[in-house]
């Protein structure tokens, strides 16, 4: 029966969820929570996935980072975020159409926040005893964007990357450092909801261009709905997980 409980890892404090307690973890999965949530906002895809594929993932040990600001400031008790967003900003643009124009920022908090993820999955793998071969990282939202650039900037890649209704950013460095390297044999499953008000179904499609562009194996499961998981992407990730 899979049990949770609180760890740090280098900066980032963390939900630990192991499918069998005291048995060394075959996998390691580390999920991200979007922008606004709380730390432990995903952390119910552990059991639901392990009830899903009861067999393959009895031995897999999933991983919640909780993001490092605090928005409390920011009228959000209890939500966390990787980075700072002006959502009256963003709610302008989405009034005016530009939306797009998200694949051009450049967070002034990104490269902190990569290498504190990096760091923090550093001490994961040295925990559980495994290597990126055996590793799949992910999130939802802006969660998705941390370990999308994380994965473009680590030496050496995971096994697999979720996204869940991510998006394209920082465009000209993603490019630049995915060209560079190359994304050959890494797997990749995407979701995103036609529907999505926060961050456009346009760039998420953009986005998967761009991982297949160099190499990477995308698959893709657009969705009827707006800014959420849907069952058959979470599905999606499962299948990916079991396969490593």
């Amino acid at each position: 029966m899979s049990k949770l409980r609180k760890q740090t890892y280098g900066p980032l404090s963390c939900t630990v969820v192991d499918g069998t307690p005291g048995t060394p973890p075959d996998r390691l999965v580390v999920l991200c929570h979007g922008f606004g949530a709380g730390g432990d906002d995903l952390v119910s895809l552990a059991p639901e996935l392990i009830q899903r594929f009861p067999g393959e993932l009895a031995s897999t040990r999933f991983v919640f980072p909780a993001a490092p600001m605090d928005l409390r400031e920011y009228g959000i008790p209890g939500g966390r975020a990787w980075w700072p967003i002006d959502m009256v900003r963003l709610q302008q643009a989405a009034a005016a159409g530009r939306l797009r124009d998200l694949r051009y920022e450049h967070p002034p908090r990104l490269p902190e926040v990569r290498q504190a993820f990096s760091t923090a999955l550093e001490a994961m793998l040295a925990d559980a005893g495994l290597g990126m071969d055996k590793t799949v990282i992910g999130g939802f939202s802006q969660g998705a964007m941390v370990t999308t650039d994380a994965m473009l900037h680590l030496e050496v890649r995971p096994a697999g990357l979720i996204v869940f209704s991510g998006t394209l950013l920082s465009e000209e460095d993603w490019r630049a450092t995915a060209e560079k390297q190359g994304l050959q044999g890494l797997r990749v499953v995407q979701s995103h909801g036609r529907q999505d008000p926060v961050l456009p179904f346009s760039l998420a499609e953009e986005l998967r261009a761009m991982l297949t562009s160099f190499g990477a194996e995308v698959d893709w499961n657009p969705f009827d709905g707006p800014h959420t998981i849907s069952g058959p992407a979470l599905m999606a990730a499962g299948r990916l997980i079991t396969s490593i």
